[in-house]
């Protein structure tokens, strides 16, 4: 596969991932957004503010320097971050996928062939990526989990194919109409 169709393609994941994820946030309350399910638990704040803080550092200057930066406070993301109002979580949150997308947007095709650094561990810029992916992937599942929870079933606005919806989606999709661009 050309390596730009390939970069198109990952974006695009990436971009789904965080629309699934700030439609799941929108429909939690403010003040649940550090509820955590037990002790040893994340709550959407902190997942938020820790994808941001890896975004931040893995992304700025992702092809020159180390993707794990000296002034990141990586065990600070996990601090209870009831002292932050949301429009600072929010702030954060859109700084880290800004600055992932900026990135994304100036990598070319030989790009993906050089060799990076993350905790001083080589390994190419393409590999980094789907690493970052599947990082990404793992923790806009937990937020989209922890606001189902907190929604609850009956007020829970799905974020895919409704429950004993598949027939009637698929049998739109093949008549050739897109009953919505964000299912998967």
């Amino acid at each position: 596969m050309n390596g730009m169709l390939w970069l198109a393609d990952v974006r695009k994941r990436y971009a789904d991932s965080k629309a699934q994820c700030d439609r799941a946030i929108a429909q939690v309350p403010f003040e649940q957004w550090t509820h955590q399910l037990g002790p040893e638990s994340n709550s959407i704040a902190t997942i938020m503010l820790h994808l941001s803080g890896n975004m931040l550092s893995r992304w700025t200057d992702f092809l020159t320097t180390d993707g794990e930066k000296p002034n990141r406070d990586r065990d600070g993301e996990f601090d209870n971050p009831k002292s932050l109002t949301k429009e600072q979580i929010l702030a954060r949150w859109e700084e880290g996928w800004a600055c992932l997308f900026a990135a994304l947007d100036g990598l070319t095709e030989a790009d993906l062939d050089r060799t990076i650094t993350i905790r001083t561990k080589p390994m190419l810029a393409s590999a980094a990526v789907s690493r970052q992916l599947q990082h990404y992937g793992v923790h806009t599942g937990q937020i989209v989990l922890l606001a189902k929870h907190l929604v609850g079933g009956a007020k829970w606005q799905t974020l895919s194919v409704a429950r004993g919806a598949s027939k009637a989606f698929n049998e739109a999709m093949a008549r050739g109409e897109d009953p919505t661009a964000t299912h998967s």
